[in-house]
């Protein structure tokens, strides 16, 4: 059962009288669960076409019903979008959906989605179950049961069906396997300022298509093939109708009630950890300074290499990474001269802090002096450790060849038996071991100073 059949969009060679009842019937079995959501696929709608055949006035029942849903839906926005403000928020408030799904022929395919709210993933597509899983309490926002019931069934109707009409229509858009497509569907808020909503389309990675208004547009420099793709798929009001329904609608009051439901999460204050180190030598006479920044939330943060208060110019930003625990890591260098290193700080900012900067200054000789510190005490610690295992050693010894004194000769030692020698020659031979190893430790000493 193609997409064309199920919403009424008849093409070149097929049956013009069914056309309508499908259209009407997908309609139908949508509405009746209170949105556009459907069923498992559109063969479901077919076989319902085929043996209900709704009269016209439950056609018309069912598009009204159709209108309020979305009037309804329309009605219970804009108090959410204007005048929400996330505090702890200095860029754009979204939500995107992100899906790519993998070609590989045209009886293999492989789709992965997922939502995300900002930096934080929110559900995801089981392609084993086919369903979808929500990874927060929040998820669902302030939505009601039966609407995210709704939402759900049309989400996953449309990924279980998008690899089967893609695999149909490939040959006809000259898309050639293997080929990987990928969809970005969204909408973002600022504090007191209407929602933006998108929706994008790419093929091999490279922008193909959007929706604009309310039809697809292709994507400068996509070429004919944009063109075709964009021209079938604007004959599908019924979809167009759907899509500019969530983008204007459903996105924008998802993304504030989730805001409002993980707000405590969302809005949680983590204070970030700052060190500083020297990074790999760019060069003869140069040092590369490294800021470390980690451990903070949320993720805005401002990090800089000072010289009192003028920002210097060749600091480098690194990309902002996620830890393990929902925080955040950040690098920032900056490569000077080995005489210019001196008097330079690291200056931190975060909503975390409360207007308290954290400064670290750089001075390599304090770095210098506790690595070389920290050599002593392991040379000292091996030293104890030594000792001891030497005067075990000695001990053993005494044990296997006692010295015992002639009971004729009591107050003079017996130099000439070799039992009583051995002792002496043990010490000895401790002594130049001992001597040895602490020259060995000493010259080394001397090349770290």
């Amino acid at each position: 059962m193609l997409l064309q059949d199920a919403l009424g969009v008849c093409m070149p060679g097929y049956s013009q009288a069914k056309c309508p009842c499908l259209q009407s019937q997908f309609l139908s079995l949508n509405l009746r669960r209170g949105s556009w959501s459907g069923g498992r696929g559109y063969g479901y709608a077919y076989n319902l076409c085929n043996h209900l055949h709704p009269s016209p006035s439950m056609r018309a029942s069912l598009l009204s019903s159709f209108h309020n849903l979305s009037a309804a839906h329309s009605s219970l926005s804009a108090p959410l979008l204007l005048g929400f403000h996330h505090p702890a928020a200095e860029e754009p408030l979204s939500y995107h959906f992100i899906q790519i799904s993998s070609f590989a022929n045209h009886s293999w395919a492989y789709t992965q989605a997922s939502g995300w709210l900002g930096e934080m993933e929110t559900e995801a597509w089981d392609s084993v179950s086919g369903t979808i899983r929500f990874l927060k309490p929040w998820s669902q926002g302030n939505f009601s049961k039966e609407e995210l019931k709704n939402l759900e069934a049309l989400l996953e109707l449309y990924l279980h069906s998008f690899t089967t009409e893609v695999q149909v229509f490939a040959s006809q858009f000259q898309f050639e396997y293997p080929f990987e497509l990928q969809v970005l569907f969204g909408c973002q808020m600022r504090a007191g300022k209407p929602s933006e909503s998108f929706l994008n389309g790419a093929y091999q990675g490279s922008d193909f298509l959007s929706f604009q208004g309310n039809s697809w547009k292709p994507s400068p420099g996509a070429g004919s093939r944009a063109q075709n793709v964009c021209r079938v798929l604007n004959h599908y009001r019924v979809i167009k109708e759907i899509v500019q329904r969530l983008l204007s609608d459903t996105c924008p009051r998802l993304l504030a009630s989730r805001l409002d439901a993980g707000k405590s999460e969302l809005e949680q204050q983590v204070k970030p950890e700052a060190w500083v180190s020297k990074g790999p030598s760019p060069g003869p006479g140069h040092l590369m300074l490294v800021c470390h920044v980690s451990g903070f939330h949320p993720k805005p943060v401002w990090v800089m290499w000072m010289r009192g208060e003028q920002e210097q110019p060749g600091t480098q930003r690194g990309d902002v990474l996620p830890n393990a625990d929902g925080t955040w890591y950040l690098r920032v260098t900056l490569d000077v001269t080995s005489g210019e290193a001196a008097g330079l700080t690291c200056r931190v900012k975060h909503s975390s802090l409360g207007g308290h900067d954290i400064i670290i200054h750089w001075d390599g000789n304090s770095i210098l002096l506790i690595l070389i510190c920290l050599t002593v005490i392991v040379i000292l610690v091996m030293l104890v450790v030594v000792d001891l295992r030497f005067k075990k050693q000695s001990s053993n010894q005494n044990i296997l060849y006692p010295h015992v004194p002639n009971p004729a000769f009591s107050t003079r030692t017996n130099t000439r038996d070799p039992r009583s020698s051995g002792h002496p020659l043990c010490l000895a031979q401790d002594l130049w071991i001992k001597s040895k190893f602490l020259k060995n430790w000493k010259t080394s000493l001397k090349r770290l100073w």
